[in-house]
């Protein structure tokens, strides 16, 4: 039987960073113990509130393996009020957790608090790094520079947290090839277990993104690299962290041996996860849901006993087959080509034929996989494939 993922929304965070097309707010921190409170009774009425939104759940599984608390930044909170969170998940779900995960920005690290993560359980730092440069990360709105990220690296280690992910985005405003060499120097030197690496997203969701679409200037929306300047990016990064000893594992992500995120993992794989809060989402292998986006909102409905679920679909077929390829193909390790065509009786080869000749795609026996060269214009290939 399946183990379970866990997921926690935490959606606050201290400025809104320019390019951010999350569904996070500032708000006061006197917000922060409602929020959670109204978290751990979600958790604990999960069966209930699931059952009055037409979720067949639970699945058959054996206990939830990985947490992750992601937003926002959840490193805000008081350390016991995630303590008591963890508690609440422990207490109303069979749990053997392998990895927990905080998503934390470098200036809100401290030693007692990290020491206080680490006693709760919390044995693995999502980093927010984004940039070694200052000039870059005052651009983008991020209160942090890269004294804190010196900082912050240390503090973790001595509290005992010793799997550590650093987040960098290829594609800032004033960003250049040498300064983007920089942040993956000193990413290196400083050695996280793990490194996730994101092109910058222009879209109406973030304010640099509609200045950009706006041919506006502020938020220094005419200063963005090029998108073959972001490509240059992606292959140093490649190139870069492999002589460093990290593997690349899937489009965005490198780890050392080992040590790839296991909760990510099961997105990639589409196994079933439980998402708590507000925005949350969840899948359970027939069905996917998400809850409202606003806290406010989610807080009122679920202190009112009703379920915060706002959308819920059943996965087609069709809709499971092009998960599975587009999904699958994300993670280096490839798709099993044989066994998607067997189980949704499908002929592939048509298709593959000319990918395959171009070589865009790799095909080894079964194995279909992306080529590692080629995966700066993975969604480009992606969709040719799944028209």
């Amino acid at each position: 039987m399946p183990t379970l993922g866990l997921y926690i929304q935490v959606p606050f965070c201290q400025t809104k960073c320019t390019y951010c097309n999350f569904h996070t707010g500032v708000v006061s921190a006197t917000r922060y113990p409602p929020y959670i409170h109204a978290v751990q009774h979600e958790v604990a009425n999960a069966a209930t509130l699931l059952r009055a939104a037409n979720i067949h759940w639970p699945v058959n599984f054996t206990h939830t393996d990985t947490l992750y608390i992601g937003g926002g930044t959840p490193s805000l909170l008081d350390p016991g009020l995630l303590t008591a969170l963890l508690d609440t998940l422990k207490t109303n779900l069979p749990s053997n957790w392998q990895e927990v995960t905080l998503e934390a920005d470098p200036e809100t690290i401290a030693p007692e608090k990290s020491r206080h993560w680490f006693a709760a359980g919390i044995n693995r730092i999502s980093f927010g790094s984004q940039s070694f440069v200052d000039d870059e990360l005052q651009s983008a709105g991020r209160l942090h520079r890269a004294a804190d990220i010196y900082n912050a690296v240390p503090i973790l280690r001595n509290a005992g947290i010793q799997n550590i992910s650093f987040d960098l985005i290829a594609g800032l405003p004033k960003q250049t090839h040498d300064s983007w060499r920089h942040s993956l120097s000193e990413t290196i030197a400083l050695g996280p277990e793990h490194v996730s690496i994101y092109m910058m997203e222009i879209d109406e969701g973030s304010r640099l993104g509609l200045e950009v679409l706006q041919n506006g200037s502020r938020y220094s929306a005419r200063q963005l690299p090029t998108d073959e300047a972001m490509a240059d990016f992606y292959e140093l990064a490649q190139r870069e962290l492999k002589s460093a000893g990290y593997e690349q594992y899937e489009i965005s992500n490198w780890a050392k041996p080992g040590l790839s995120s296991k909760h990510n993992l099961k997105y990639w794989r589409r196994e079933p996860y439980l998402g708590f809060g507000a925005g949350a989402h969840s899948f359970s292998g027939a069905q996917r849901w998400s809850n409202i986006h606003d806290a406010g909102a989610y807080v009122s409905a679920i202190t009112e006993a009703r379920s915060a679920i706002e959308n819920v679909q059943s996965v087609s077929n069709a809709a499971a087959l092009e998960e599975e390829i587009f999904l699958g193909l994300r993670q280096l390790s490839g798709i099993d080509l044989a066994q998607i065509e067997r189980q949704y009786g499908i002929n592939l080869l048509p298709k593959l034929h000319r990918l395959t000749s171009a070589g865009l795609l790799e095909r080894q026996g079964d194995l279909l996989r992306l080529s590692p060269s080629k995966l700066n214009i993975s969604n480009e290939i992606l969709v040719e494939l799944l028209s």
